[in-house]
């Protein structure tokens, strides 16, 4: 096991993992985060380290995706793999890497594409850049979870999807991002109507100050959005208390405790379980 005080262990085969095989226990879940090298994916990423999940992590910048799992606890255990996520490839090694941690437990589809910046225009959009959206945000997290379904149904995994209030509210500019997490969560939509064993969720985090959220407004100031550690919370509620499938926003899922004055932790009472339905997340960013 990596060595109390020292650096998370990247990559190498530790003890515990090389002892993983068939009739022996696992000693800890497993998640497999896409796009892990900074904002959302990044803060999932740390959190569900220290809640001992095993990592397998990716983003196309191995050396930021090295840097972003750095402050991890010393006994995490992590494989970060640098790829691009539509490589047929490199969705093979995540999985191999995933089996050889004894199993993806969570599948967490994070990577994807804004599109050009500044936001053009559907009659305007560059059909090539239009295409590689759904390439990102949609083939590839699609194929990626068809590789890790029959690990996850043995396990009663779950696979959750980073959704955008542009998926299901019309807005000016936001025509090839939102029609592309439109298709992701149509997908999971009936993805967890044929998966019994496995929950499928999609959730939408809400404005969030990440690039990809300034790569949207170009030259304007996003500092008064929250951080992306501040939704952490509600994916640990969902994650921890294995929600039903559906669709949720973060804003809905904070614990009854972290609930900021006035606010509403979805249809009953406060703590309860929200339920999952399509409900816009407010200004049209994602």
């Amino acid at each position: 096991m990596p060595v109390p005080g020292g650096p998370p262990n990247f990559d190498g085969m530790t003890d515990t993992q090389a002892a993983s095989g068939p009739g022996t226990p696992r000693a800890a879940r497993v998640a497999v985060v896409t796009g892990a090298s900074r904002g959302l994916g990044r803060a999932l990423a740390r959190a569900l380290a220290e809640d001992g999940y095993r990592l397998v992590v990716d983003a196309r910048n191995g050396d930021a995706l090295r840097a972003a799992m750095a402050g991890l606890p010393a006994s995490a255990v992590v494989s970060a793999l640098a790829g691009d996520i539509t490589d047929p490839a490199h969705r093979g090694d995540l999985r191999r890497a995933a089996d050889a941690l004894g199993g993806p437990d969570l599948l967490i589809n994070n990577a994807g594409t804004l599109g050009p910046s500044p936001l053009p225009a559907i009659a305007e959009f560059p059909l090539d850049e239009l295409r590689t959206a759904f390439e990102v945000n949609v083939l590839a997290p699609l194929a990626l979870t068809q590789l890790l379904l029959p690990s996850l149904r043995e396990r009663g995994g779950a696979v959750l999807s980073i959704t955008s209030d542009a998926a299901v509210e019309a807005y000016a500019g936001w025509g090839g991002y939102g029609a592309a997490k439109a298709a992701l969560e149509q997908a999971c939509n009936v993805l967890a109507a044929e998966e019994v064993a496995v929950r499928v969720w999609r959730v939408d985090p809400g404005d969030l100050r990440t690039q990809m959220h300034q790569d949207a407004f170009p030259g304007e100031d996003i500092s008064d959005r929250p951080l992306p550690e501040s939704v952490v919370p509600a994916f640990r509620r969902l994650i921890s208390e294995r929600m039903p499938s559906g669709r949720y926003r973060a804003a809905d899922l904070r614990p009854a405790g972290d609930q900021a004055a006035g606010d509403h932790a979805g249809e009953g009472r406060a703590g309860e379980a929200p339920a999952a339905e399509p409900v816009p997340s407010g200004p049209g960013r994602p």
